[in-house]
């Protein structure tokens, strides 16, 4: 989502190791690499990290973020195909695996270079279009967290973005959830998902995005028994900062091979900048993607986590 829902951030919760899943690549992964259906998953401590205030400094936005590397060797994925639309997303609390609970996810569990790009919707959709027609050109699948206030407010934007990759919950109007009631939480939740479902036919159980990447053991437990993931990131491009925030297309580039991973999720947004109108991680998502693929590495959906 585009976040210009700006406030004072909670300190993300540092993610836990991960365990050893073997849905870290099963043979339902989406279409964007060769890899094979029997990838083993390898231990990762990595947080993703709570959007700054408007008063945060550039520089400490800008602060590098941690991802593990796995030391096993891999087989470059350099291919990958067509998006196709995505699956129900109907898995409940019993069906998530035991290693994805309790914790916020920030990179996919396995050895292979394969990386997620994931993008977050709710202010505006002006990069929409540029984003999607990249997605179809280069054949990448993508996930989308949105709010169930852009859905209402873009439901052809919503209906597209549901058809080219996979949805995902993002709250209903983007509050900081630790503030709120366990009912009103609850409420966002639940909230974005009928909405998405009315607008766009597809469920985005099991994915859920925390806004501002705020949570505490209190949420998390409330999203799990709601039958959803917490997923967060491995590296936030900063792109929503804008070219009045100090940020450019080769600022995003440079963030996201840097943190590049086996299992990296990247976190972009679909909306301009309030100010300066710039579609930062939209005009970058070309050289993203061909940046990644010389990297030998493949394009994959966050269904991954949970098939």
């Amino acid at each position: 989502m585009r976040t210009l829902m700006r406030g004072t951030s909670f300190t993300a919760l540092t993610a836990a190791v991960l365990l050893t899943v073997a849905c870290g690549a099963s043979s339902q992964i989406s279409a964007g690499s060769t890899i094979s259906s029997a990838t083993a998953a390898s231990p990762v401590i990595s947080s993703p990290t709570a959007r700054p205030s408007p008063g945060q400094s550039a520089a400490s936005a800008s602060a590098p973020m941690t991802s593990a590397t796995a030391t096993t060797s891999v087989t470059p994925a350099t291919g990958s195909s067509k998006p196709s639309a995505s699956s129900s997303g109907t898995a409940s609390s019993a069906t998530i695996p035991p290693s994805l609970r309790g914790r916020v996810i920030s990179r996919i569990p396995t050895s292979r270079r394969i990386v997620a790009l994931t993008f977050d919707a709710g202010a505006n959709g002006d990069g929409v279009d540029a984003i999607l027609r990249t997605l179809a050109r280069e054949r990448v699948p993508a996930t989308f967290f949105l709010t169930g206030r852009f859905a209402d407010s873009y439901p052809t934007l919503a209906r597209r973005m549901s058809a080219a990759g996979r949805l995902g919950n993002h709250s209903v109007n983007h509050p900081h959830l630790p503030l709120l009631t366990d009912a009103r939480m609850q409420a966002q939740i639940t909230g974005a998902e009928t909405t998405l479902r009315r607008v766009t036919g597809k469920n985005p159980r099991p994915l859920f995005r925390f806004p501002f990447g705020d949570s505490t053991p209190r949420e998390i437990r409330r999203v799990d028994a709601l039958g959803y993931v917490a997923v967060g990131w491995t590296v936030d491009t900063l792109g929503w900062q804008g070219t009045s925030g100090g940020r450019s297309t080769a600022s995003v580039l440079r963030r996201v091979l840097a943190a590049k991973t086996p299992g990296e999720i990247v976190l972009m947004h679909v909306g301009s900048h309030p100010t300066d109108h710039s579609t930062l991680d939209a005009n970058a998502v070309p050289q993203v993607i061909s940046g990644l693929r010389a990297a030998g590495y493949g394009f994959v959906t966050l269904d991954t986590l949970v098939h």
